[in-house]
């Protein structure tokens, strides 16, 4: 019984600080784009055709 007074006062403290990181989190845009670091991940940011210039020079010389 006498740890009832230790963790209920702890657990609600600690309710209020993970809802408050929730709420700042949400403010800040944290959850704006949820889809977008999954697409931008497929996307590949080299060009194929300087690749492709690059061996076309190679084979040249």
């Amino acid at each position: 019984m006498e740890s009832m007074f230790i963790l209920v006062p702890i657990s609600i403290i600690l309710a209020f600080v993970i809802g408050w990181f929730f709420w700042w989190s949400g403010k800040n845009g944290q959850f704006d784009d949820l889809e977008g670091p999954a697409h931008r991940i497929l996307m590949d940011d080299d060009s194929t055709s300087k690749l492709i210039e690059k061996e076309r020079e190679n084979d040249v010389r």
